[in-house]
């Protein structure tokens, strides 16, 4: 097969990447990204691509390629709000996925994975124990900065069932993801000493290590269907318990000081995103079920409180 991973930059994508090409060698994979990819290891079988992402560019190679699937896991962090930044991940969030599947419809790409996220729920007082995959997004409306995370999602949705007959389209929402080689909020968030960590609340969490991960990704390309898929373990535990376990005591404080204190963390150049902070005080747990279906009950090779224990390693 012939792979192409858009966002090859990014810790997961180079994981991912490192166990298609061991448990396939015969493959070959495209990894292209708009930074820089002076950091990616070379492996026989990878070419690597820095490019701006443009309607162009990627006509391109799509024009000089014949790839077999596409896995698009290239999003933007959600750390600012600001209003040029959101207008920016629009652009590449939404309208360049729109451009990615189009080109993989008209080149005649078999399988095409998105990667969302599970925070296009939103952590919400009445929110469900265990959301399913066709809870609503609710994450854009309390906090525009989601919006388009949440727009790249639905969009994804409405292109995979009005195509289901000639591309097999995958979205997959992963819990928090955490590991060494990743550098996202949540790892960041659990080994600081100044982690936020509320008096008053206590709410629960689901972790899935970057290698499983990975794996998952892996599998979507032969295993599941067409179909959006919640990614995360059987497991969950309490924020308290999550930061004990990963070895940082944080910052007790009462969760009505949350933005305050935030406020404070960012001049010193420690950024959390305004919209985590909800998940300071509500759980938003989802449901694993459509994805064991296809993956099996034990598809996950690192037990919670090991993912948490080997984040102590960064």
């Amino acid at each position: 097969m012939n792979i192409l991973i858009i966002g090859m930059a990014g810790g997961l994508a180079q994981i991912t990447a490192r166990l298609m090409l061991s448990e396939n060698p015969t493959w070959t994979i495209m990894g292209v990204d708009s930074r820089s990819l002076d950091k990616v290891a070379p492996l026989p079988g990878l070419t690597t691509l820095s490019m701006k992402y443009s309607r162009g560019n990627f006509e391109n190679i799509f024009r000089s390629h014949k790839f077999d699937a596409v896995l698009h896991l290239g999003r933007i962090s959600h750390s600012s709000s600001d209003a040029e930044m959101l207008a920016k991940r629009l652009e590449i969030s939404v309208m360049g996925t729109n451009r990615i599947l189009d080109l993989c419809l008209r080149s005649g790409v078999s399988k095409v994975i998105i990667l969302s996220t599970f925070h296009v729920y939103g952590a919400l007082p009445d929110n469900s124990i265990f959301l399913t995959e066709d809870a609503p997004l609710k994450a854009s409306i309390k906090h525009p900065e989601l919006r388009d995370v949440v727009e790249m999602d639905q969009m994804c949705g409405q292109f995979m069932w009005k195509h289901q007959n000639e591309l097999s389209t995958v979205v997959l929402r992963p819990c928090n993801i955490v590991g060494t080689q990743i550098e996202n909020t949540m790892s960041r968030y659990l080994t600081t000493p100044m982690a936020l960590r509320p008096m008053d609340y206590n709410p629960f969490f689901q972790f899935i290590h970057e290698f499983d991960m990975a794996q998952v990704l892996c599998h979507s390309i032969s295993k599941l269907p067409t179909g959006t898929y919640n990614v995360a373990g059987s497991e969950f535990i309490s924020l308290r318990e999550a930061l004990d376990i990963a070895g940082s005591k944080g910052m007790p404080f009462p969760i009505i000081l949350a933005k305050g204190m935030n406020d404070i963390l960012k001049l010193m150049n420690i950024q959390i995103p305004e919209y985590l902070l909800d998940y300071l005080k509500f759980s938003c747990l989802i449901d694993n079920q459509s994805l064991r279906k296809y993956l099996g009950d034990d598809f996950l090779r690192f037990k919670l409180r090991e993912t948490l224990e080997l984040i102590r390693l960064r």
